[in-house]
C-alpha cells in the first residue's frame, strides 16, 4: 500500500511539473514513470547492498534522459560492478550483426561483457560475484528485434546460476493492444525469434519475461534453474496498454543505428519483413526515413504507389516522396492505428516482387541461407513455400486473414501475463 500511495503522489507532483511552462522546459513532461524511475522513487531499497550487474544500451535512460548506468552509480548503497551489452553494444555504435568485444567502460571504468560476441549468453565466469542482474533494454515490440532474445539468454543464465533477475520495465512503443502478423514455428526459433509469439506481440519486455518464466518450453533451463530462478519486474507507473510511445511524453532515444526515432520504430514491423528478400528496399539515400520509405529498383514511385494503393491496406497512407537529388520513394504514413495491421503490406510487397523481378521469382532463386533467414524472421516455411510455388499468384489475403485470427487468439492468451490495464 505504501509503495502504491508513494508512486501515486510522485506521479501527481510530476504532472504538476509538466504543466508548468517553466519546469516543462527542463524536465520530461511524461506522466509515465519507467522501471528505473520507480526503483529510484523507492530509494533503491530492493538492491541496496547487493552487487549488481546491468544489461543496458543507449536507450536505457530514465524519464529525464539520464543513463541508467549513472543513476545506479550515484545511488546510495548500490554496488554496480558489471555491465553487459546486447547487439550494437552499450553505446549503440556497433553495426547490426557485428560481434562486439568485451571491454572496460571508458566513462566509468566498470567491466563490460558483450552478449553479442563470442557468446550471447552470460557465462558462469561473467556472473561470478553478482547478487542481482538488472535489465534495462528498450524493445520495439517486434519479435525479430534481438533485445528480447538477449533478455531471454540472461534469464536462463541467471536462473541456472541462482542469481535474481530484475527487469526495469519500459513501454512497448507500439502499445499493449496491437498484436499482428505470423507466429513462430518452433523449428525456426533463433536469435531473431526466441519466443513463439506473433511478429507484433503487444507485450512489454517485463511482461514477455514473465510469460517466459510461466510457460513451459519458453526457457531452456536446468533442473536447478527451474527451482532456484527468481524474476521480479519493476513495473512502470502511469503507463497503460492503450498508450503508444507518442502518448507517453517520453523522448525517444535511438535503440539501434537504424531505429533512431519513433517513426522508424513504428516502421520496423511494417516494412522489415517485406524488404528482407525480393527486391524492395527501405529508407532513402542519406539515411532518410529508415523502415518508413520503400522503393523497388526499376519502378517509378507512382507505379509502386498505385499498385499498392489498389490493395486497400487499412490504416496506411502511401505518399510519394522526392529528395533534392531526384530520388523517389513511398513514405508509409499511419492514418489509422486502430485499423492498421502493421505487417500486412510486407506480404503484398513479397508478392509484387515475384511479379516485378527481372531475374525470375526471387524466392525460387533464393540460396539456402537466404531461405533460412527469411523463415527465421517470418516464422514459418509454409508461406515461403507458397511464394516459391505460386509466385505472383500467392493468395496473400488468405494468409493475412489466417494470421489475424491467430494473433487475436494469442492476445487473449497473453492477458494472463499482463501487468498493466488498458
Amino acid at each position: 500500500m505504501f509503495r502504491r500511495d508513494f508512486i501515486r503522489q510522485l506521479a501527481l507532483v510530476s504532472s504538476a511539473m509538466a504543466a508548468s511552462p517553466l519546469l516543462g522546459q527542463t524536465a520530461s513532461s511524461s506522466r509515465v514513470m519507467l522501471g528505473i524511475d520507480v526503483l529510484e522513487a523507492e530509494g533503491f531499497a530492493k538492491i541496496k547492498g547487493l552487487r549488481a550487474g546491468l544489461v543496458t544500451h543507449p536507450a536505457g535512460v530514465n524519464r529525464r534522459g539520464e543513463k541508467t548506468i549513472d543513476v545506479l552509480r550515484r545511488a546510495p548503497g548500490v554496488k554496480l560492478v558489471k555491465l553487459f551489452g546486447p547487439e550494437h553494444g552499450i553505446y549503440g555504435d556497433a553495426a547490426a550483426d557485428v560481434p562486439v568485444q568485451n571491454s572496460i567502460d571508458r566513462r566509468t571504468g566498470i567491466p563490460v561483457f558483450s552478449l553479442y560476441g563470442k557468446t550471447r549468453k552470460p557465462t558462469p565466469d561473467m556472473l561470478t560475484g553478482l547478487d542481482v542482474m538488472l535489465v534495462d533494454l528498450q524493445d520495439i515490440g517486434s519479435r525479430s528485434y534481438t533485445y528480447v532474445s538477449c533478455m531471454r539468454n540472461v534469464l536462463e543464465a541467471c536462473y541456472d546460476a541462482g542469481i535474481k533477475v530484475m527487469i526495469l520495465d519500459r513501454p512497448n512503443p507500439l502499445g499493449g493492444l496491437k498484436v499482428d502478423g505470423p507466429g513462430l514455428d518452433k523449428k525456426w526459433m533463433s536469435y531473431v525469434g526466441y519466443f513463439q509469439v506473433p511478429y507484433v506481440h503487444g507485450l512489454t519486455i517485463g511482461e514477455l519475461a514473465m510469460a517466459a518464466t510461466r510457460t513451459y518450453g519458453w526457457l531452456n533451463l536446468t533442473d536447478a534453474g527451474r527451482k532456484q530462478g527468481q524474476l521480479e519486474v519493476i513495473r512502470m507507473a502511469g503507463w497503460t496498454r492503450s498508450m503508444r510511445w507518442r502518448d507517453t511524453g517520453l523522448n525517444w532515444v535511438a535503440t539501434s543505428p537504424m531505429v533512431r526515432d519513433i517513426e522508424s520504430a513504428e516502421g520496423y514491423p511494417i516494412t522489415g519483413l517485406g524488404c528482407q528478400l525480393g527486391g524492395f528496399s527501405h529508407g532513402m539515400p542519406g539515411g532518410y526515413y529508415p523502415f518508413r520509405s520503400i522503393s523497388f529498383s526499376g519502378k517509378k514511385a507512382e507505379e509502386v504507389r498505385s499498385v499498392l494503393a489498389a490493395r486497400r491496406i487499412s490504416g496506411l497512407g502511401l505518399n510519394i516522396q522526392r529528395l533534392r537529388d531526384g530520388t523517389e520513394g513511398i513514405y508509409l504514413a499511419i492514418t489509422d492505428w486502430d485499423l492498421l495491421r502493421p505487417t500486412e503490406i510486407s506480404f503484398h510487397m513479397m508478392q509484387l516482387a515475384c511479379l516485378w523481378s527481372t531475374k525470375g521469382n526471387p524466392f525460387l532463386n533464393a540460396t539456402n541461407s537466404q531461405q533460412d533467414l527469411f523463415n527465421k524472421h517470418t516464422g514459418c516455411e509454409a508461406f515461403f513455400n507458397e511464394l516459391q510455388n505460386k509466385g505472383k499468384n500467392t493468395n496473400v489475403v488468405s494468409w493475412i486473414n489466417r494470421w489475424t485470427l491467430e494473433a487475436e487468439k494469442f492476445r487473449e492468451w497473453s492477458k494472463q501475463h499482463w501487468l498493466y490495464g488498458a
